[in-house]
């Protein structure tokens, strides 16, 4: 009976040893990620068919960008194509549909960052490049700088081939409309101001949903090489030349060996925390991972009265898409090739 009850204590052992050193199933490593702007994205606004198409804008974008890089291509020419195909489409607020100026321009912004090199590149304020992340990347690799902006920037992109287009490509009816609203908004306000004789100018705050949809990607290709890009319209109403994030390296674009990020937001509080190389000198230096690292520089973000998104990778393929606005458009694909969507708060 002893032997008996001991050989049932040596089985139970070994089961249980089985159990404990039963493989745990590894995370899934993302090769691409997509951000198409934060803001007020609820359920209850959103009819089936917007969302089926905002659904099937990402998932495109996505496996554009996926498809180069199963063929062994770049986690640069990852972030062109998948920006160019939201840049193509009316629902983001980049290139095809870019906002309107406080003038009735459209006046656009785009960066992109090799994470090997920490080679850059911008435009800002270009009005003719059919796709500004493309003029971005030029810059980076033909222009011996960093950033060109105006006219200077749209030459710069004409003399090296690419697609030059007329102004009035970009304009869209929804986006003429919403800044009349807001130039109705803005009539009323100065005309209250002037009554009360308020003389002080403070910025609008862009917490109409008018003024975002900037997008953005970031891919970790083959070589273990990472890469980020972002691209804008701006903000509705935008006024005397203003420039945001989007094309300021390490506020709204940064890449490097470790993590690559793009920004979605509030440009003017992306700006003033660095927010995107902030993501990488928390990691750098606090060794946090990106899902705290991305948290930490959207809290500080908010507590400054910004508001905003951002979408990270880091070496490893693990993401992070921390935002603290009501949703966030956002898609991600694994080196398996599975596509996943969001666009509401979890």
């Amino acid at each position: 009976m002893k032997r008996t009850k001991f050989i049932a204590c040596i089985i139970l052992i070994a089961l249980s040893g089985l159990q404990w050193n039963k493989p745990v199933k590894p995370s899934p490593k993302y090769v691409l990620v997509l951000h198409g702007g934060a803001g007020t994205i609820v359920k209850k606004n959103m009819t089936d068919a917007a969302e089926q198409k905002y659904r099937e804008a990402l998932t495109e974008a996505l496996q554009s960008g996926y498809k180069l890089l199963q063929d062994g291509g770049s986690g640069l020419d990852a972030v062109v194509a998948a920006i160019k195909v939201m840049e193509d489409s009316p629902l983001f607020n980049a290139g095809k549909g870019a906002v309107f100026t406080n003038n009735g321009k459209n006046e656009l912004d785009a960066s992109i960052m090799d994470g090997a090199t920490r080679a850059a590149g911008a435009v800002a304020g270009v009005t003719t490049i059919k796709n500004p992340i493309t003029g971005a990347r030029a810059v980076m690799e033909k222009s011996g700088h960093v950033m060109l902006s105006g006219q200077g920037a749209d030459d710069f992109a004409k003399a090296q081939g690419l697609e030059i287009v007329d102004p009035s490509y970009f304009y869209t009816e929804g986006r003429w409309k919403a800044l009349q609203r807001l130039l109705k908004k803005d009539s009323a306000k100065t005309e209250l101001d002037h009554d009360e004789k308020k003389t002080s100018f403070v910025p609008a705050s862009p917490n109409n949903d008018d003024k975002f949809g900037t997008v953005g990607a970031v891919a970790l290709d083959k070589n273990g090489n990472l890469a980020a890009g972002t691209s804008t319209g701006g903000m509705t109403n935008k006024k005397y030349g203003r420039v945001g994030d989007s094309p300021v390296i390490g506020a709204g674009t940064y890449a490097n060996q470790q993590v690559a990020v793009s920004c979605t937001g509030w440009g003017e509080f992306y700006i003033r925390t660095v927010a995107a190389y902030d993501v990488a000198a928390q990691m750098e230096y606090s060794k946090l991972s990106v899902e705290k690292a991305t948290r930490q520089v959207i809290e500080k973000i908010g507590k400054l009265g910004g508001n905003g998104g951002m979408v990270a990778l880091d070496k490893n393929g693990k993401m992070a898409m921390p935002f603290n606005t009501e949703g966030m458009f956002r898609a991600a694909i694994t080196e398996d090739g599975n596509v996943s969507v969001w666009f509401y708060k979890d």
